[in-house]
């Protein structure tokens, strides 16, 4: 990662800058204060491993600096560590998502809250990547850009009906990947095709080596839930 300041002239290393300010964010701190006081709590343990020439940095000279780190440079580089340290295995399911961020909108400014498309690692239970969006109907644009940050070789994408697009999933299978995608009305002529598939197969078919079966029970809430599930590779 690029040192945006002065060379000769900073008082605190990059480095130590990064980490306190990642350990702050991963132990709930969300503002630059509340990292410097974190930092100082963790004094002692920050120094076992960073080298700390001038103490805890300041909540000014944390929000000075990654003010100026290029916002795309710095998550390239996070996401490149995150995926160095997680042991992603073959199969292992990718689910992607879009979610509103709570509390991220200022009616004051005239800002609505901030929509996040993220890519879940379900077998590690860490987020690899995320791309913002101005709201839900941007995601089918987001989400390609999303897949070219990761590593899909042996994974399994999985997404809502907004991502079952022909280039999405062209992209998945390029990178390396396979794909389970929710299919609703936005694709209507396979939606019946698909629908009429299942639905013109009599109990022979069904049992045939023509589709897999499988079930599934659940309990809880007060509820006991029996799905049946039916593949087919027509």
């Amino acid at each position: 990662l690029k040192d945006p300041r002065i060379t000769g002239r900073s008082a605190h290393k990059l480095i130590d800058i990064i980490i306190i300010a990642i350990c702050g964010m991963l132990c709930g701190s969300d503002d630059w204060v509340g990292i410097e006081a974190f930092g100082k709590a963790k004094h002692e343990w920050f120094k076992t491993f960073l080298e700390l020439p001038n103490g805890i940095p300041s909540h000014d000279t944390f929000g000075r600096v990654f003010s100026h780190i290029d916002p795309k440079h710095f998550q390239e580089c996070f996401l490149g560590w995150i995926q160095s340290v997680a042991k992603i295995f073959a199969g292992e399911i990718i689910p992607i998502d879009g979610k509103t961020v709570r509390r991220s909108h200022d009616a004051t400014a005239g800002k609505a809250a901030i929509h996040m498309v993220s890519a879940w690692a379900a077998g590690n239970g860490l987020v690899l990547g995320q791309v913002r969006t101005e709201e839900k109907s941007n995601e089918i644009k987001a989400i390609p850009e999303l897949l070219r940050l990761l590593d899909l070789k042996g994974c399994i994408v999985t997404t809502d009906a907004m991502g079952c697009q022909k280039k999405i999933t062209k992209q998945i299978i390029d990178q390396g990947g396979d794909y389970v995608l929710g299919l609703k009305g936005n694709q209507g002529s396979l939606l019946t095709a698909v629908e009429q598939v299942f639905a013109q197969a009599d109990e022979e078919e069904l049992n045939s080596a023509k589709f897999d079966f499988f079930m599934t029970e659940e309990k809880g809430h007060g509820r006991h839930e029996t799905r049946f599930h039916y593949t087919t590779n027509f």
